[in-house]
């Protein structure tokens, strides 16, 4: 096999190419910025750089993409060149080429005003049925792009999956108020309850979809740590979800007590992985029970991976 990674100077992009180059597969990376883990500096905008790029390549990961704190630093237009046009030129250039399958990575924020229930309502049961309802340029370009997926798996029979990934990059909260209520960790910490994930599982969903992309052809999955909650619990997780949570890990005030950390008043969304467990075969590591275990062993939150990867923050305008 010979597997292009684009966007392989990101956070998903090198740690794809980390495992990926300790197997016996060729690997070959595409970013913007040069780095260690790529091979050829270009933008996927730009069609004939893909084609050359895609010449032998017989699996795709397509990482590369604008994020949500772009909205704040690029333009519309920008957002509509990388995460459409670029998606659509790599999907254009794998169908000629006969790639077996092509994951593309998308975000859970696709899901957008359909993540926040009114005060009085029940926390939202987030699963791959649930219509988006984007809220952002970044959210409508990379539904955008989802849809081009299915249409090439319809019509080009190009086995094409979607992973809707929750939140695994390292950096701060992006919204103030959480940034400086709550310690970082203790944040990271919380969110594996209902909407973070770490980037070794996210990397082994990827496999995984890669392997089992050609058997089943098109679909989406949400990617994020296994919670512990259940539909019953949703109305108590938007009223008082601490208290939610202590009858079911009866020992976590004393664990974040310890550490002076405090769990969120409420929790508005649960992101449900089962979909991914059972088509998939995944099996995430990383939840919140595992989290308390290393917070009592004193240990990093962090997979080995992510460590290695580390926080490289989000380029800048060109």
């Amino acid at each position: 096999m010979k597997i292009l990674v684009s966007g392989s100077s990101g956070h998903l992009g090198e740690a794809l190419i980390r495992v990926l180059r300790e197997s016996s597969n060729e690997v070959f990376g595409i970013d913007l910025i040069p780095s260690l883990y790529t091979n050829a500096t270009g933008s996927i905008s730009n069609r004939s750089f893909v084609k050359k790029c895609m010449k032998g390549i017989t699996h795709v990961l397509h990482t590369a993409t604008l994020h949500k704190p772009h909205v704040i630093s690029h333009g519309r237009q920008q957002f509509i060149d990388t995460n459409i046009t670029g998606t659509l030129n790599l999907l254009e250039e794998a169908a000629e080429e006969g790639v077996h399958s092509f994951i593309y990575t998308s975000t859970t924020s696709t899901f957008g005003d359909a993540l926040s229930p009114a005060a009085d309502e029940p926390a939202a049961w987030i699963t791959e049925d649930v219509v988006p309802v984007p809220r952002n340029i970044y959210g409508v370009t990379k539904m955008a792009a989802e849809n081009l997926c299915q249409l090439f798996y319809r019509n080009q029979k190009l086995p094409c999956l979607v992973l809707k990934t929750s939140r695994f990059f390292p950096e701060e909260d992006d919204e103030k108020m959480i940034a400086e209520t709550y310690a970082d960790s203790n944040v990271k910490a919380n969110e594996f309850l209902y909407r973070r994930a770490d980037i070794e599982d996210v990397v082994n969903a990827h496999l995984l979809a890669m392997e089992k992309a050609p058997s089943i052809g098109f679909s989406r999955y949400i990617i994020s740590a296994t919670s512990p909650f259940k539909k019953s619990h949703l109305e108590g997780l938007n009223k008082n979800a601490p208290g939610l949570i202590k009858d079911i890990f009866p020992d976590y005030e004393t664990v974040y007590a310890s550490l002076g950390w405090k769990m969120f008043p409420v929790i508005g969304r649960v992101y449900v992985n089962q979909k991914a467990r059972e088509e998939l075969g995944w099996l995430p590591k990383y939840d919140f029970g595992y989290i308390l275990e290393r917070l009592k062993a004193g240990a990093d939150l962090r997979s080995e991976l992510a460590i290695a990867v580390g926080t490289k923050g989000y380029h800048k305008m060109p």
